[in-house]
């Protein structure tokens, strides 16, 4: 049995990891994709504490390198049920079952999708999810955000400062984000609005060079030009096997404030996957420590 059985190797989990081998608990981290998380398919990371500028990549490779060195151990598994047996818990996995004295959870979420071909590997080079990350390599180019809620409004007001045109696509007739952001994009000139759209079509080799856009109202398509778009239409948290020993928002957010405290005790959440206003890796990393020290004092007072 470990001490503390960590879902997810992102920065959040990583960084749980870390804490908790620096304070000398055994620690296994579960992870069913990439090591690194979501960050690492950003191709350049400027925001990050000490680093003038690394790869998303570079990013979770330095995290993972620091967690193992500390003695963690890092799993790839699918974490399917927690169960709450009281003084321990057991995580099912798709391989293994993996009893725990504690657990902390911090299986992020990721960015909601067109689903369009070749999606994934314009990633970095035109095709986006995030404008406060990427959004200064797109300084004086035309872009297009995706999306009409409050994310992408927002995304498109901080984008209206950098670029030399933005263009927010919406597939809905309106916005449905605030008023008072429409409002404020409509006042700028380089920002303007087509509705009732899709983007049904990426086109670029190497880069994106434009989009195919579908009228929903008339069925027709058009050819548009753009040096990139930034997708804002949700994000999908990934916490249905999880529901047992949690609370879940109706976007599927595990409530949890600072303090990491899910209802069970002993089991804790960080990073993207808990509610939230601002998921970034910082904000992730700053979880990881902040449940790492709460399940280290819970297992401490199991003794």
């Amino acid at each position: 049995m470990h001490d503390i059985v960590i879902i997810g190797a992102g920065p959040a989990g990583l960084t749980a990891a870390i804490y908790a081998r620096r304070a000398g608990k055994s620690v296994l981290v579960l992870e069913k994709e990439t090591f690194g998380g979501q960050i690492t398919y950003s191709p350049k990371v400027e925001n990050y504490p000490g680093f003038c500028e690394l790869s998303g990549s570079e990013l979770g490779e330095k995290l993972v390198e620091q967690a193992l060195s500390f003695g963690a151990e890092i799993e790839l598994d699918i974490a399917l049920a927690i169960t709450d047996h009281g003084s321990y818990k057991t995580v099912k996995a798709e391989y293994a079952d993996y009893p725990a004295r504690a657990v902390i959870i911090a299986a992020g979420s990721r960015h909601r999708q067109l689903g369009l071909p070749r999606e994934n590997e314009l990633i970095g080079n035109g095709v986006s999810y995030c404008a406060l990350c990427d959004g200064a390599f797109m300084k004086g180019k035309e872009v297009a955000v995706i999306g009409g809620g409050n994310t992408a409004l927002q995304d498109a007001v901080l984008l209206s400062e950098i670029c030399s045109k933005v263009t927010i696509i919406q597939n809905l007739a309106t916005c449905t984000g605030e008023q008072a952001l429409v409002d404020k994009l409509k006042a700028k000139k380089n920002v303007s609005f087509i509705f009732n759209t899709i983007v049904d079509e990426l086109v670029g080799d190497d880069e994106l060079t434009a989009i195919m856009l579908e009228n929903t109202v008339t069925n027709t398509r058009e050819r548009f030009s753009v040096n990139g778009i930034f997708v804002a239409i949700g994000q999908v948290p990934e916490n249905a096997p999880f529901k047992d020993v949690c609370t879940l928002s109706e976007q599927g957010y595990i409530e949890a404030a600072e303090d990491t405290f899910t209802p069970t005790p002993g089991v804790f959440a960080a990073g993207d996957c808990r509610t939230k206003n601002i998921r970034q890796v910082v904000t992730a990393t700053g979880d990881g420590a902040s449940a790492s020290l709460a399940a280290c004092r819970y297992v401490d007072s199991l003794q």
